[in-house]
């Protein structure tokens, strides 16, 4: 079965977050669930981050940008991440796994 561009944005995740002991979830959009919510929702040093995955100049939609806004407005943490800024993430992750959120 051939790779989507998307699904390869979604394999690099995956491996950016295996490589940092990151804990993630990937929620099945189903007629049963939240429709909008972000591909990835992971928990990093006790943060809650959700990660949305693009690809080809692909864009969010209304719904995911209403989620991606609920998240922040409850605290958490959300990317956007496509094959051009994909790899930026090991360094976001470096940088919640060492600051210390308690003050």
């Amino acid at each position: 079965m051939a790779s989507t561009p998307e699904s390869k944005v979604k394999a690099k995740i995956k491996a950016i977050l295996k490589e940092h002991g990151v804990y993630y979830a990937m929620p099945i959009g189903t007629g049963y669930g939240n429709a909008g919510v972000p591909d990835f929702l992971c928990c990093v040093n006790g943060r809650f981050v959700a990660i949305e995955a693009k690809a080809n100049g692909g864009k969010t939609t209304a719904l995911q940008d209403k989620n991606i806004r609920d998240i922040q407005t409850a605290g958490g943490i959300t990317f956007v991440l496509n094959e051009d800024n994909v790899e930026a993430l090991s360094g976001y992750i470096n940088l919640i796994q060492t600051y210390d959120y308690k003050d």
